[in-house]
């Protein structure tokens, strides 16, 4: 008697996207390389109204490819669009991506595999930061976010078992960053398990400017303070820092001319802080060259400084004044 191979597991990748014309071709021609059976996959991309040309590019992937479904996403925000798709999708598994990624053509394969042969309701491998382009302001903002003494790599947006939304709810649709902090963190203390799988491995591409990274930085930075609030737990020290670098030098320059410790104090926190830039910096021109290093020497004080500029409205916003997210001004997908 012939033993029949176990049929596979329908797969909703979900990929909520909004002006991500010069990625989402790249991410969905990675995600169509895909090893695991076409059959039993759907990719649903939720459209925030792009107004770039994203739309009609999609538009043009879902006629060529079947297993593409687009659909409309009236709020733009990563997490609407996340919960749109979620909502639409098929699949016993849900496997969220971002059109910022490229997935190796084993990365649902091997998810999937992770994810059956263990009891955790999420698995989710290593995000790898690569520069945009070929250019020094790009492959700084690459080696300035996966250093040590920027951000590091993190751990990719993973894949979960479908019933756990129906368990505890969908993405808080209020995080327009850092969302899926707060879901896996309601997750584990509802009693859900999640596993890092190191061996499974995508590449990030970052932002290509200054400005966009600032502006990303200080978005990170002022959710940091809601998913906080939400959760009900102190921020990790490591998340707290460039917000007490940005409150000691700015303390103490306004109060430098009428007390000289707060001069003194200034002068030891900006040099320190400039020392440790440079270091960083002549460290990494001996393997990225000096035009990236001269681009580093900007790139750690602009997410530093960003960051720690948005922690500290997120503070005064949503831990001391409690008030809602300013949902009009913050749009951007990723």
């Amino acid at each position: 008697m012939v033993s029949r191979r176990p049929v596979p597991p329908l797969v909703s990748v979900v990929i909520p996207c909004r002006n991500e014309e010069p990625y989402i071709a790249r991410c969905l021609d990675s995600v169509l390389a895909t090893d695991y059976p076409r059959e039993r996959l759907e990719i649903l991309v939720a459209d925030g109204g792009s107004s770039d040309g994203t739309r009609p590019l999609l538009v043009r992937y879902v006629a060529l490819h079947p297993t593409i479904v687009l659909l409309d996403n009236p709020r733009g925000t990563t997490p609407a669009g996340l919960n749109v798709a979620i909502r639409a999708a098929s699949g016993d598994i849900v496997i969220p991506m971002d059109p910022h990624v490229l997935y190796p053509p084993d990365y649902i394969s091997r998810l999937v595999a992770g994810l059956q042969e263990s009891s955790a309701d999420k698995v989710g491998g290593v995000l790898v930061t690569v520069p945009a382009d070929e250019s020094p302001t790009a492959q700084a903002i690459a080696v300035g976010l996966s250093h040590r003494f920027g951000v590091g790599n993190t751990v990719s947006l993973g894949c979960y078992r479908r019933e756990i939304f129906d368990r505890i709810g969908m993405f808080d649709e209020e995080l327009i960053r850092n969302q899926y902090d707060e879901f896996d963190f309601r997750l584990i203390t509802r009693g859900g398990r999640v596993f890092l799988l190191p061996h499974v491995h995508c590449r990030y591409l970052e932002r290509r400017s200054f400005r966009q990274l600032a502006r990303r930085s200080y978005e990170d930075g002022y959710f940091k303070a809601l998913v906080a609030r939400k959760v009900g737990r102190v921020m990790p020290l490591r998340q707290v820092v460039p917000a007490a670098l940005v409150g000691c030098l700015s303390s103490s320059a306004a109060l430098a001319p009428w007390i000289p410790a707060a001069r003194y104090l200034f002068a030891l926190a900006a040099g320190g802080y400039a020392l440790l830039v440079v270091l960083f910096a002549a460290r990494a021109a001996r393997q990225h060259g000096l035009r990236c290093a001269a681009a580093l020497t900007l790139v750690f004080p602009i997410l530093h400084f960003s960051y720690g500029s948005g922690s500290l409205r997120g503070i005064r916003d949503h831990l001391v004044a409690r008030g809602a997210p300013p949902q009009g001004t913050l749009q951007l997908s990723r």
